[in-house]
């Protein structure tokens, strides 16, 4: 758009939205082996202290831990990029129906809005 307004470069935009799927897909690696880490039950022997650390170390890192945590982040950037796709994509299909209408008006009238 030239004059007064702004401009939206869809490319690099688009490109941003794919950037940050790529984070989200790294991130949806990391869920995988934290779930099965906080399966793992820490080996620190069966004195009472030792089973009392063991129940703590499996709470942090199971699903009220860090694998609760990254499958929040995980859910919650797969969210937000699905809402970025699909605003991009409404975005881009509505100017080029508005451009699509200009140019027929721009047509019938010789190019005098």
């Amino acid at each position: 758009m030239t004059g007064h307004g702004y401009e939206i470069a869809l490319p690099e935009l688009n490109a941003l939205v794919k950037s940050l799927g790529d984070v989200a897909d790294a991130l949806s690696a990391l869920v995988v082996p934290a779930t099965a880490l906080g399966q793992l039950p820490p080996l620190l022997g069966t004195a009472p202290p030792a089973l009392a650390m063991a129940d703590r170390l499996s709470a942090t890192a199971g699903q009220a831990g860090l694998t609760g945590e990254l499958s929040a982040a995980d859910d919650a950037l797969r969210a937000y990029h699905r809402t970025l796709v699909t605003t991009l994509s409404e975005y881009s299909d509505l100017d080029e129906a508005v451009s699509s209408t200009l140019n027929a008006v721009d047509a019938v009238t010789g190019g005098h809005r």
